[in-house]
């Protein structure tokens, strides 16, 4: 974890997905700076959070990423990538990649809506994205949250997933998936799951409320 009590860590996180997963990890982002201010209200080492969608996928994600922190105007403490299997062959690629630049890979096999649907359920079924926005919509339509199901420009998706207790849910049935594929070395053969959850516990000094 970082250096959280000496300064500022400062995160940028590259997605795949140009709607969903920005919408999320601005969501995110969001939460901490109502939560704390802006300017940390006196917290120096409230985290910086910088979320780019770039419509590229696996290594070419990767290479993007390069690219975008190169040009930053900051120094980041920590680069994580976020993009989907789907039926990508470079995918194992991308993140042997991302980690031999000392990037984080939060992969999701098959797709960030089984990160998404993990908020509410667990499940280890093997969907492909259709299948878990289907699922998805589905929750949406009989909790209540919206009858018109779910897409994946909805706007408020992190603060929707993430009540009543939808993060820690999320962070619980991920792990329990991590665990479950230890035996498989590739990423590829780990279907489902996803590696957000290692993300959310990078900043989980600042999102306790949410994870209790």
């Amino acid at each position: 974890m970082g250096n959280w009590a000496l300064e500022p860590i400062s995160i940028l996180i590259v997605s795949e997905g140009e709607k969903t997963e920005p919408l999320y990890f601005n969501g995110l982002r969001n939460y901490i700076n109502n939560k704390y201010g802006k300017y940390g209200d006196g917290i120096q080492n409230k985290p910086i959070i910088q979320t780019e969608g770039e419509g590229k996928s696996t290594v070419n994600l990767v290479r993007e990423a390069q690219k975008l922190e190169k040009r930053g105007n900051r120094k980041y403490n920590q680069v994580w990538i976020v993009f989907d299997k789907d039926d990508f062959s470079d995918f194992d690629d991308a993140i042997r990649l991302a980690e031999s630049l000392g990037y984080h890979a939060a992969w999701n096999n098959r797709s960030f809506e089984y990160w998404i649907f993990l908020h509410f359920h667990f499940s280890d079924s093997q969907l492909d994205q259709s299948g878990w926005t289907e699922k998805i919509s589905r929750i949406f339509k009989e909790q209540k949250i919206d009858s018109n199901g779910y897409k994946k420009n909805y706007a408020e998706v992190f603060e929707v997933v993430t009540q009543n207790g939808g993060l820690k849910r999320a962070v619980k049935h991920a792990q329990m998936r991590e665990q479950a594929c230890k035996g498989n070395k590739i990423a590829s053969q780990c279907n489902p799951c996803t590696m957000v959850h290692h993300l959310i516990q990078e900043l989980a000094p600042y999102l306790s409320e949410l994870l209790e």
